[in-house]
């Protein structure tokens, strides 16, 4: 009987270690994957916002042709913060606590018509989108300023209208309106 038991009891420990070392392995491999998943995401996060920032400029390039001109932009904002900038002339998305840098920290660098800017902070990063328009005016529902936009479960709408060149400044009048 004492043979039973020590053999039970020698089953029950071996089952607590085979245990104990297949957690110890699941907690191993999400210590090295986990990093590697926010990075995925981050830079999923940055080339969506990219990609967005080229519909609005895509749309603003369509409505040069004439005064009056109007077309609508759908935007949803996964995370950080949209900016129209009204008093700089530019479009800007501002993505910060990235989990890693996107490009060279404090140097710009161009994709495409888009400005990427990356700050260090303590341990994490900001990533700075911007397309700047130097011969046009943007305006916000008639305003000059910056307006902000954060993350929101449901797409931003927007209008981007061409009202046709100032006769004073002859530079061409572009508003964005939230609709």
């Amino acid at each position: 009987m004492g043979l039973f038991f020590s053999r039970r009891g020698q089953i029950w420990i071996e089952t607590v270690v085979y245990t104990l070392i297949g957690l110890a392995l699941i907690g191993l491999v999400l210590a090295i994957l986990t990093p590697k998943i926010k990075e995925f995401r981050d830079r999923s996060i940055i080339e969506q916002s990219i990609d967005s920032l080229n519909v609005i400029d895509s749309k603003i390039n369509e409505i040069l042709d004439a005064p009056g001109n109007r077309r609508k932009i759908e935007l949803t904002i996964d995370k950080g913060k949209f900016i129209i900038n009204a008093t700089g002339n530019s479009t800007i998305f501002e993505l910060g606590e990235m989990s890693s840098a996107y490009s060279e920290p404090g140097l710009s660098v161009t994709i495409g018509r888009v400005n990427v800017t990356t700050t260090k902070l303590t341990e994490k990063y900001n990533v700075r989108l911007e397309i700047h328009y130097p011969i046009y005016n943007i305006s916000f529902e008639g305003i000059e300023g910056e307006e902000y936009f954060t993350s929101a479960s449901l797409p931003y709408k927007f209008f981007v209208t061409n009202n046709g060149t100032n006769p004073l400044t002859g530079v061409l009048q572009i508003d964005v309106t939230e609709g």
